[in-house]
């Protein structure tokens, strides 16, 4: 299921299945250490590259986030985020809306957009820089120039209106439909001609920096209005 999310696109199941089989996982593997293996997916950031890309060496770790299903999970998130603070005080949080598409690494030098990747296995991702470069939201420039190399993240994805008009040509066409529009922005970014990419009107939001991150702000919220003035398309968020 792991490969088939991550790498292949169409789904085995839908996302509530997997969390659920993932959780059960988790759950097993915390009471017998011993059943954890190197390629458990409770260990691993998404899947490996797909051969059919070039591979593309991240400057610095890609994560991915967790999920909270129950109160008493998220209480203990956040009394870890004060420990790591090193402090008891409150903390400010950031609430920004998930966009499900595919995570995207994007390398700037001296302002100018060199190399774009997925998220692969966290280490490195697939090269899809043309496919990216056909996306609006993302800045071939820096408005604000940035340091001499840093690494803007976020998601690609596909609006609703985006995804029924593209569903509607695969079945004009005879082809299968998406099942989903995370599937189908996934899927949209990882073809091997950029010109296919262009035709299905995807979006592109950033939420994050990895190397050369310190450079731009001490705080999620700054980074967030940083990113915004240097042209990436960003969410409306909440500070709480």
């Amino acid at each position: 299921p792991q490969i088939a999310y991550y790498v292949d696109a169409p789904p085995m199941m839908d996302d509530a299945t997997y969390d659920a089989l993932y959780d059960e996982l988790a759950a097993t593997e915390a009471a017998h250490a011993e059943l954890v293996t190197p390629d458990s997916p409770t260990v691993r950031v998404g899947a490996p590259p797909s051969d059919a890309f070039r591979k593309v060496r991240h400057l610095s770790p890609m994560g991915s986030l967790d999920k909270v299903t129950t109160d008493e999970a998220i209480v203990k998130w956040a009394d870890d985020v004060r420990k790591r603070l090193g402090g008891e005080e409150d903390v400010a949080y950031v609430i920004e809306p998930k966009i499900d598409g595919l995570a995207v690494n994007l390398r700037y030098e001296h302002g100018h957009l060199v190399m774009a990747a997925t998220r692969g296995d966290g280490g490195s991702g697939e090269g899809v820089t043309d496919n990216i470069r056909t996306i609006a939201d993302n800045p071939w420039e820096l408005e604000e120039g940035g340091p001499e190399l840093l690494e803007g993240r976020g998601e690609g994805d596909m609006s609703r209106p985006a995804f029924a008009a593209l569903n509607r040509a695969q079945i004009e066409a005879g082809a299968q439909p998406f099942a989903n529009p995370r599937n189908a922005a996934a899927g949209s970014l990882r073809q091997l001609d950029a010109r296919v990419t262009a035709r299905r009107r995807l979006s592109f939001f950033a939420y994050g920096a990895g190397f050369g991150a310190e450079h731009l702000a001490t705080s999620q919220s700054a980074l967030l209005a940083t990113l915004g003035r240097m042209h990436f398309a960003v969410q409306e968020t909440r500070l709480v």
